[in-house]
């Protein structure tokens, strides 16, 4: 039985990042942050998801950190945070204010991309001082504002009371994930990934899920459970793309088109046929691409300033 909370070889091997640190929280909690690429480069701020990683994006930042400086945290109880009894969307702009602020200089602007929570994470911050300072475009991948439990369709049932009531108990299970079994992995893909996910995808993704801690992965459920930051999209007053995949049964593509509706500058929503829930492990690819494009658009390099000899 391997315990190993990512795959080490293949395209989603993480690499090796060029510096660590340690974020502060405002309330103390201490976020592992990872630095990759060239130190003046563009930069690329990356939030993931519930049950992941910084493992996660291993694909965008290793095409990424070529020519960006891409800067990939760990969410509370995540990877090599530790948990935090404060579960909660202020706790999550928090600890991006603070990502933002140990690692980009005063007025310097990113683009920050965040898939399903690291989506909501980017809402509940949009407001935030931090942010505004530093935020030059979003990318919003496979996430929503509300109604999660209710629009999910990880249960074959038609859409009402039974279905969402049973949608929490199955979400929010405090049950162990176990090993990662072939059994496993075939949960795992129908619940998040598209039908036709190559077995190394699915590897990767069933590696980082099932090493996230099964009381992380319960207290952050009931947040996903219970949340509403529609008040927040407004607030995202930056360029923003949004991708989503039709086979994403966790959060379905109504949520991303109610997102470009109500967003005050949506660049564009990008529906991907047959792609599930994990986008930037099942469309990599496409996700940085998307990433890039915003980078070269709407961050502007600062001139040299020449040293005096």
């Amino acid at each position: 039985m391997s315990r190993l909370t990512h795959v080490t070889s293949g395209p989603y091997a993480p690499p090796a990042a060029a510096r660590e640190l340690t974020a502060l929280s405002a309330d103390g909690a201490r976020l592992h942050v990872e630095v990759h690429g060239p130190e003046r480069a563009p930069a690329v701020v990356l939030a993931h998801g519930w049950t992941c990683s910084t493992a996660f994006w291993a694909a965008q930042i290793r095409e990424l950190a070529v020519d960006h400086r891409v800067i990939a945290y760990d969410q509370r109880g995540h990877g090599r945070t530790p948990a935090h009894p404060d579960c909660s969307t202020r706790a999550l702009a928090d600890d991006l204010e603070a990502v933002l602020t140990a690692t980009l200089a005063p007025g310097e602007r990113a683009v920050i991309a965040g898939h399903s929570m690291g989506g909501m994470t980017v809402m509940a911050a949009s407001a935030r001082p931090a942010f505004r300072e530093h935020a030059a475009a979003a990318l919003l991948c496979s996430t929503g504002s509300s109604r999660l439990v209710d629009e999910a369709t990880v249960l074959p049932m038609r859409p009402g009371r039974v279905r969402t009531w049973l949608t929490h108990r199955v979400l929010g299970s405090r049950a162990p994930l176990g090993p990662v079994t072939p059994m496993a992995r075939r949960i795992l893909k129908y619940a998040t990934m598209g039908p036709a996910s190559a077995p190394h995808m699915v590897e990767a993704c069933a590696r980082i899920v099932h090493a996230c801690p099964r009381g992380v992965r319960h207290a952050w459920s009931h947040v996903l459970g219970e949340l509403d930051l529609d008040h927040g999209v407004p607030e995202l007053r930056v360029p923003t793309e949004i991708i989503v995949g039709t086979a994403d049964r966790l959060t379905p593509p109504v949520h991303a088109r109610t997102l470009a509706a109500a967003l005050p500058e949506c660049l564009g929503l990008t529906e991907l046929p047959g792609i599930g829930h994990m986008t930037p492990v099942e469309a990599p690819d496409l996700v940085t691409g998307k990433i890039r494009a915003l980078a070269a658009a709407h961050i502007h390099a600062e001139p040299a300033v020449e040293e005096s000899a």
